[in-house]
């Protein structure tokens, strides 16, 4: 009998873009001139394509005639604003490399970051929550000798950089190539400093592309974007999926606020809704769900984290987003690798990220021979194709850990693909728990404790124990008025349904996770703060 390995590519019958970014949102603009391209629910501030189009061109012109241009790169350090998705194009006309700066950096990070990437000119917010942005940069500009040059947001410095009497054929004369590198996004390390995924306008306009192709959307659409546009969940299947599209770009706050986010999408009619689970949670949990109207809603994406079956329900059933997509990726594959189809059943959308995207690759390999395994065992995912990042910025060595001679791209995420096609992610290699020679993977256990009535999130982690090795820890949110939960009333609830090795023997309820600005939770963090809690002394 022939065993049918894990592995699949996304065939496709619309062709991939060939385009730089600039030239494919110029496209757009002459077909909808008059439509929606951006609008900031906040300040009520917003664009048409041909609006949005011009200030993009005379800021282009004005960094042009500042002295920048391509291959120089430009940071952005801001939260979520009109005046960021302004930078993202003007920059991407004249082929100058954005480098995203994470909002909630602080001094040492921000430091590293401009010198490592080179940054010589820097548009920053002056602040954002408790960051006086300001005065981080002041602190570190002495010790950057690339940054040249630094313009706020909201002084006459960021007005003063539009060259609007420029003539757009300067533009023209910028030769770009879509390899170009054009982005530069700092994955979140979770030891040591990030590290620069490079991407070129063919890896992010396609990747932005097809993740809107999936979604359905035409010029009719409007989506709300809670989301960071630092990370690519922002700016790639948010703006760029929305403007090689012809869609609306609506940005409802600068940083997520469940309250705003429904006002938005109330406001703007808006027909899609992003946000990592933890987003969605909140929305679905907030004291004046009800008040708002969300019937306009048909589609969005949930992403960033594993998405919990019972909010994944939610979604669909009270926010009336029948048509809501998973997307499973990475900043290092521009990101989205799989997503789950508007046509694919509910189970199929709450228990899988989905299938391969358009164009792409996939397969599941054992993490230690590296062959490709049968359909239905767990490996390695990994995806290769048009989506896969240049490398890391000036670091080969690094590069050459995660994408291998074949040009496929190691996730470090452990996954299942079914007999269909669909992929299930159970979780990261380093994640797995091993407890007394039983490998558990700890998103079946938080899919079963969101099945308890008290509980509203939960996380599992593997914390050190002499017996078996490894023992089970759930960290748990509970809904207000809920009673209080013990080791005890938890093991109770999971006995006869979970197996005896799969029950959490500790129980810690928190307000919060630990978490990054995307939203994803951070579990090295848990297992340090456990080891505290549990006084089970140092790693």
């Amino acid at each position: 009998m022939t065993v049918e390995l894990s592995y699949a590519s996304g065939i496709s019958e619309v062709p991939l873009l060939g385009d730089t970014i600039g030239a494919n949102l110029d496209r757009t603009a002459a077909r909808f001139p008059g439509r929606d391209a951006l609008v900031e629910h906040s300040t009520g501030r917003r664009w048409t394509y041909r609006e949005f189009v011009s200030d993009v061109d005379a800021l282009a012109l004005g960094l042009l005639a500042a002295g920048f241009g391509k291959g120089d790169r430009v940071g952005i350090w801001s939260p979520n604003r009109a005046e960021w998705t302004l930078v993202q194009y003007a920059t991407a006309k004249i082929g100058a490399i954005l480098v995203n700066v994470n909002p909630s950096y602080r001094v040492h990070e921000l430091e590293y970051v401009l010198n490592q990437a080179g940054i010589r000119l820097l548009i920053s917010a002056q602040e954002f929550k408790s960051s006086d942005y300001v005065a981080m940069v002041d602190e570190v500009r002495a010790k950057c000798p690339a940054l040249e040059q630094v313009v706020f947001l909201d002084r006459d410095q960021w007005d003063g950089l539009f060259d609007r009497d420029g003539d757009p054929a300067r533009l023209a004369e910028v030769r770009l190539s879509a390899d170009d590198p054009i982005n530069i996004q700092y994955t979140s390390g979770t030891t040591g400093f990030p590290k620069g995924a490079t991407l070129s306008h063919h890896n992010i306009l396609n990747n932005g592309f097809f993740v809107g192709e999936l979604c359905r959307y035409t010029e009719q659409d409007r989506v709300c974007i809670p989301v960071p546009f630092y990370h690519c969940f922002g700016m790639v299947m948010g703006n760029l999926a929305c403007t090689s599209h012809g869609a609306a770009m609506v940005i409802p706050s600068e940083g997520f606020d469940p309250g705003t986010a429904l006002a938005a999408v109330a406001a703007e009619r808006c027909t899609s809704l992003y946000g990592v689970p933890t987003m969605f949670i909140a929305e679905l949990d907030h004291q004046g769900f009800a008040d708002f109207d969300l019937s306009s809603l048909r589609t969005g994406i949930m992403a960033g984290s594993p998405c919990p079956v019972e909010v994944m329900k939610q979604v669909i059933d009270r926010m009336g987003m029948a048509e809501v997509s998973i997307c499973y990726g990475m900043t290092e594959t521009s990101p989205v690798s799989t997503q789950t189809r508007a046509d694919d059943s509910l189970e199929r959308r709450v228990s899988t990220v989905g299938r391969v995207g358009p164009h792409l690759e996939v397969k599941i390999v054992d993490p230690v021979t590296g062959l490709t395994v049968p359909r239905g065992e767990p490996g390695e995912l990994c995806t290769r194709g048009y989506s896969v990042m240049l490398g890391y910025w000036e670091q080969p060595d690094r590069t050459a850990e995660v994408i291998d001679a074949g040009r496929w791209m190691h996730t470090g995420d452990l996954a299942v693909m079914d007999p269909d096609g669909y992929v299930g992610i159970t979780g990261r290699i380093k994640d797995m728990v091993i407890r007394g020679g039983e490998n558990i993977y700890p998103r079946e256990i938080e899919e079963f404790l969101h099945t308890h009535p008290d509980i509203l999130d939960a996380q599992v982690i593997g914390v050190p124990d002499q017996r078996y090795g490894e023992e089970l820890m759930a960290w748990v949110r509970l809904r207000e008025g809920a009673a209080e939960l013990t080791a005890e009333t938890l093991r109770e609830y999971c006995t006869g349904k979970l197996a005896h090795y799969k029950i959490p023997r500790y129980v810690h309820v928190v307000d919060e996770f630990p978490m990054t600005v995307t939203g994803k939770v951070r579990k090295v963090e848990m297992r340090e703060q456990a080891r505290r809690l549990l006084d089970l002394g140092p790693e």
